[in-house]
């Protein structure tokens, strides 16, 4: 006899978050682990609305709390429709209005060299992966809560130079910053800002090249000191201490999550 597996009662119990792009990949597999430390999670997705439920059945199935937030990103009025959504969401479920994990995870993920990039493909990126996260949180300070947890998704990238991806590299070196910069501008309120870097992560985006091409893999699983290809929980495990109380006294810091690649 099979018994169905719970979510045990974790260390964001009686938290509320929220993660941009959750309807797949790494996004998916954040908003899976934070439900499963009890967080309420609003699950964001700009487009494929079938992904995104599937995200929220399986939270729910674990026994976790979850909503659907929907909004394109990289449009004008992207962010009021984002929080319009949240707001809508913690009131339909009769949820006390505020917010305490803030995850900037959704991206566009283009693989051009200098030659190749182009100016629209140069501000796509940047409304998203920049633009974005920083209008999230100067139009959500308001319902994040003291004690609080930012935590945006950057990437190895911006330690490993990968010229094939010269623009996006950028974008994710802006995030940075804007993790270093907010960190110190909130922490008098002790809300914490961090980034959280991977390196290649086997996800649906990457299918094609990656997860059906055996010499790619191979090649992938090189870069890292443990001779493999990550996978969308070894991201989601390194965000969910970093939302959590254990990591109250760590801010303005890079995580570096990508198993030890180029070490």
């Amino acid at each position: 006899m099979t018994t169905e597996r719970r979510i045990p009662v974790g260390t964001l119990t009686g938290k509320t978050a929220l993660v941009t792009g959750a309807s797949r990949g790494i996004g998916r597999a954040i908003a899976l682990r934070l439900a499963a430390e009890g967080a309420l999670v609003a699950v964001h997705y700009g487009s494929n609305e079938a992904a995104a439920k599937e995200t929220i059945d399986l939270i729910a199935g674990a026994g976790g709390r979850a909503f659907p937030v929907r909004a394109e990103l990289g449009v004008p009025g992207d962010v009021a429709t984002v929080w319009s959504g949240f707001d809508a969401g913690l009131h339909a479920l009769d949820v006390e209005p505020g917010l305490d994990i803030l995850v900037n995870n959704a991206a566009i993920a283009r693989s051009e060299a200098l030659d190749g990039v182009t100016p629209a493909e140069f501000d796509a990126l940047f409304a998203v992966n920049v633009k974005a996260p920083l209008f999230l949180v100067q139009q959500g300070l308001d319902r994040i809560r003291d004690n609080g947890r930012i935590i945006n998704i950057g990437s190895g990238v911006t330690r490993i130079a990968y010229p094939e991806t010269i623009a996006y590299s950028m974008s994710k070196g802006a995030l940075d910053t804007f993790s270093l910069t907010l960190a110190k501008a909130l922490g008098p309120r002790n809300i914490t800002v961090n980034s959280v870097s991977p390196g290649i992560v086997d996800t649906d985006v990457n299918a094609g090249w990656l997860r059906d091409n055996p010499d790619a893999w191979t090649h992938a699983a090189a870069y890292s000191t443990f001779n493999r290809v990550g996978q969308p929980a070894d991201i989601a495990d390194v965000v969910a201490f970093v939302a959590s109380s254990d990591a109250r006294w760590i801010s303005g810091q890079n995580i570096d999550a990508t198993g030890g690649s180029h070490l």
